[in-house]
């Protein structure tokens, strides 16, 4: 017969089940919250970032009270608890020096969620070069997914004290430059022509001119000569699209379209020459 003492002096079935049920309840209600926040967003056009925060401060708050009752029920974990709170004044110090940096991300977590300097769903831009889209604000960091399926994991309180290129607050819509050199000796009003046509006929492109501007006559792909390089004449186009995905799209299509359309009617894109001059050795001994 097996002997199960051991396991009743310390609990170990009830702490079974206690960390079980914490395990069942938090999954149960990340599983509600995760479908209520598609509802909110899908139909209701509702922001994520303040259910998404709740929902990972609730879960920590449900993990939090299983641990409590796991120390409730084992014996030693109960006595040194209390000693730890009878010596509570000494820890709170230690503790305070060592939860620093983590009570200074969830406090960053809150007020990036009150605030809103980005949400959940937006492209930003950090001063660190990280490009992508917001997947996750929880308590300690901010999850960036950026175009090659990467995540960056950046702590609350650093993120918060950046300066950040925020390309989806109040209007998607982005100006991307595209920019091309053609050599001194190619027409410069062809190849603009060649570029506004290529831009036009991208289904990305959008028309951002308003009614007055279109009575008066106004261009609708801007393209401007920039500046006279070394070896080239470089030219800008000024192309509106709808959001910052579309804006990397439509510029790498741009690229080619046009470059083969150059190549097609003459317009070049100049690269550097270099003119080496040889000199005759026995001449310079004469």
């Amino acid at each position: 017969m097996v002997d199960i003492s051991f396991l009743m002096q310390w609990n170990i079935i009830p702490i079974v089940f206690v960390l079980f049920f914490t395990l069942i309840i938090s999954a149960i209600f990340r599983k509600w919250m995760q479908k209520h926040i598609d509802i909110s967003t899908k139909f209701l056009k509702v922001d994520a970032t303040s259910y998404r925060f709740f929902k990972n401060s609730i879960t920590g708050l449900i993990y939090l009270i299983g641990m409590g009752l796991v120390i409730y029920l084992v014996p030693s974990l109960r006595s040194l608890a209390v000693s730890v709170f009878a010596g509570a004044g000494i820890l709170a110090i230690i503790i305070g020096f060592a939860s620093q940096q983590a009570f200074s991300n969830i406090v960053s977590g809150i007020f990036i969620v009150i605030f809103k300097p980005f949400r959940v769903g937006d492209w930003i831009k950090t001063q660190g070069n990280i490009y992508g889209v917001v997947e996750d604000i929880n308590l300690r960091h901010t999850t960036v997914k950026d175009f090659e399926n990467k995540r960056y994991i950046i702590p609350n309180n650093i993120i918060s004290n950046e300066t950040i290129e925020n390309l989806s607050i109040g209007d998607e819509r982005i100006r991307k430059h595209v920019e091309f050199g053609i050599s001194y000796d190619s027409d410069v009003d062809k190849a603009i022509k060649i570029i506004r046509s290529e831009v036009k006929k991208h289904p990305l492109w959008t028309d951002q001119r308003t009614k007055k501007e279109k009575d008066s006559g106004e261009e609708d792909v801007p393209i401007k000569v920039i500046s006279l390089g070394d070896f080239s004449v470089n030219i800008r186009a000024y192309v509106w699209v709808k959001n910052p995905s579309d804006s990397w799209i439509i510029y790498t299509d741009l690229l080619k379209s046009v470059k083969k359309r150059f190549d097609s009617e003459g317009i070049e894109i100049p690269f550097p020459y270099r003119t080496i001059v040889m000199k005759d050795s026995k001449k310079n001994k004469k």
